[in-house]
């Protein structure tokens, strides 16, 4: 049963965050401008629904990657039902932020796609957004949270820009 509320957590992390932000919001944009995706007939048009194309399917499947990564290894779900460990696998230990940069990806290949500068605009707007409320919402609760253990991960993995190499932690080794 716990197992089962799990997934339903899941659900609705996903649906309050991610979809919002990569399909709801996104498709008021589109239905309230007007916009028409470009003719796939021409080079340029073909080139941005490739690209586009690209950069939605690896977003979705990082988008995928970090969720089953928050159930299997930090025994929780992204908002609703917060993780009881801290993540350290998979793309954390590059970067702290990868589902971000999964719905980034998702945004920038939506915008792509559409050849929309109002969806290119959503995205820097949102992309703001988030480098604000990082540092300040999320980190100060995940340093409360999982204390040492995040001030060593803070300390060793960067926020945006992925290390070239995955960070170890040393004192973890059962959840990294």
């Amino acid at each position: 049963m716990a197992k089962r509320r799990l997934w339903v957590n899941h659900l609705i992390s996903v649906l309050i965050a991610p979809a919002t932000m990569t399909v709801f919001i996104p498709a008021l944009i589109v239905a309230f401008a007007g916009i028409d995706a470009p003719d796939p007939g021409t080079g340029t048009g073909l080139m941005l629904i490739v690209t586009g194309g690209v950069l939605v399917a690896f977003g979705l499947w990082f988008l995928v990657w970090t969720v089953l990564l928050f159930d299997r290894v930090g025994e929780g779900a992204l908002a609703v039902g917060t993780p009881i460990h801290l993540v350290v696998r998979g793309p954390y230990r590059r970067v702290r932020n990868p589902m971000m940069t999964a719905v980034f990806s998702i945004q920038l290949g939506t915008a792509a796609i559409a050849a929309s500068p109002w969806l290119l605009a959503w995205f820097a707007l949102f992309c703001t957004l988030v480098v604000i409320a990082v540092p300040v919402f999320e980190e100060p609760h995940l340093a409360r949270r999982f204390g040492a253990d995040y001030d060593a991960y803070r300390r060793h993995v960067p926020r945006w820009i992925p290390r070239v190499t995955a960070w170890t932690p040393v004192d973890q080794p059962h959840r990294s």
